[in-house]
């Protein structure tokens, strides 16, 4: 059986890691390689590391487990904040972990106790994207309580930017979080090693060297594995932004009309379809769809060719323009955006194959 593949060029994810860890670096900058995109691969994970990362961080405590049982000995971080019933399987597999909830460092410490060791953890600070975080007025009181368990270790103070707000970081809102650390430091003593200055979103702002003075620490995943930063997703200079190609399998090619034939209703995914009626065209129809990938994220290889939607199981592609050279049996490829990464690396119908 033809399966959907994705093609994982190892190589090309060195490379990039190459390119953001020196680049980051030159501005004392230390860089997490987050690998949370493909669910843990290990082979991905390597590729990392061999380009510099000094650790990984993954969303996912199974993700994590899956990195260290192919003997992957890397500091993990878990890049979510830990549920309040998983304390002790955080303090278990993960090293580090992201903080914003005095219960759950209290139930960490208490885990990390029980097993006669020392939790780091990296109290996260909201500055404006509104998601997880502790608001900057609140911080000071937060950090006297957490600093009196003796069960974990303040590592650091860090904030997320663009992933729910889409709030920029900005020469103003990274000036905060370091000044929020050089408080916490002379408040409660502190050492706070890592200030997390947030994501591949920040990139913009270390190349131009407006990053304030005191950010030491970027969890960078996106830019290493799709080579584009992500205020604008635009290509990040020197990286490579095919490292993963997927393809599929043509299954059907005919000429069909452009626009649907009837009254248009709600599709399968609760949308109302709006097609341009531009005449016929041919159509290929690809078996791969949307419970395996996020349809609106793939770009055909070929530049000629459109995705003009799919369904469950299906892609369709415009593919007139071939002339009819696109034949039933043929493979498309297509790179992926963040999202169509995210879902194709989890499912369990797309081959991965790494080179």
């Amino acid at each position: 059986m033809s399966h959907p593949r994705i093609h994982i060029g190892l190589a090309k994810i060195a490379a990039n890691a190459r390119t953001i860890v020196g680049m980051c670096a030159a501005h004392g900058i230390e860089v997490l390689g987050v690998t949370k995109a493909t669910h843990g691969d290990p082979q991905v994970a390597r590729a990392m590391l061999a380009g510099g990362v000094t650790g990984l961080g993954e969303s996912r405590l199974e993700s994590i487990e899956r990195l260290k049982a192919a003997g992957i000995d890397a500091p993990m971080t878990l890049l979510t904040v830990p549920a309040l019933s998983e304390a002790d399987a955080v303090v278990e597999h993960a090293d580090v972990s992201l903080n914003s909830e005095l219960s759950v460092l209290q139930a960490l410490s208490d885990a990390a106790l029980a097993r006669g060791r020392i939790h780091d953890a990296v109290v996260m600070v909201d500055l404006g994207d509104l998601r997880e975080g502790v608001m900057p007025d609140y911080l000071d009181g937060f950090l006297a309580d957490a600093v009196k368990m003796t069960g974990v270790r303040i590592r650091g103070l860090g904030a997320n930017l663009t992933c729910f707000g889409g709030v920029a970081p900005s020469p103003e809102n990274m000036a905060v979080l370091v000044r929020l650390a050089r408080d916490a430091r002379a408040a409660h003593g502190l050492a706070l090693d890592w200030v997390s200055g947030g994501n591949s979103s920040a990139l913009r702002l270390i190349q131009s060297g407006h990053m304030p003075a005191g950010i030491t620490h970027a969890r960078i995943g996106e830019a290493i594995l799709l080579g584009r930063e992500t205020t604008h997703r635009e290509p990040w200079p020197g990286t490579h932004q095919d490292a993963f190609v997927l393809s599929a399998e043509v299954v059907e090619v005919k000429e069909k009309p452009s626009h649907p034939v009837g009254e248009v209703v709600e599709d399968a995914f609760g949308h109302v379809p709006d097609f341009p009626d531009v005449g016929d065209m041919d159509r290929a129809i690809l078996n791969v769809g949307r419970e395996d990938v996020a349809v609106e994220g793939l770009t055909p290889a070929d530049s000629r060719f459109t995705v003009l939607g799919g369904s469950s199981g299906y892609v369709i592609v415009d593919v007139t323009p071939a002339h009819g050279s696109v034949k039933v049996g043929d493979r498309l490829a297509f790179t992926l955006n963040y999202a169509a990464l995210v879902a194709a690396m989890g499912s369990p119908h797309i081959e991965k194959i790494h080179s």
